[in-house]
């Protein structure tokens, strides 16, 4: 499990520096892409970015008796959706060598 977080703010800082764009307007762009992606979402649309993954809602069905895994109280649960990721072709193969190492020592 990776142990550093790569935060909002230090993608904008090295967007800022490599293209020399304002962090306002940097920052700007990234909360639009993100609405727009919240807003297909909503409208249940599947978001593909090529060569990165696709975004979707799935229906996760609900259950009368499901638990608590904090307390272990039984709850129901209604039908609810979740946002699934799937990592695209040149993601996957971007990242399937990245812990071979880790698990060779």
């Amino acid at each position: 499990m990776a142990s550093n977080k790569l935060t909002k703010a230090e993608i904008i800082e090295s967007i800022q520096e490599k293209l020399g764009i304002n962090r306002p307007e940097v920052h700007a762009v990234i909360d639009e892409f993100f609405e727009e992606v919240k807003r297909g979402l909503e409208q249940d649309r599947v978001i593909e970015l090529r060569g990165f993954g696709t975004f979707e809602v799935r229906t996760r069905k609900g259950r009368e008796k499901a638990r608590n895994p904090k307390t272990g109280e039984l709850v129901a649960v209604d039908t609810h959706g979740v946002a699934i990721f799937r990592p695209g072709k040149e993601l996957k193969d971007f990242v399937w060598d990245l812990r071979a190492s880790d698990s060779n020592k």
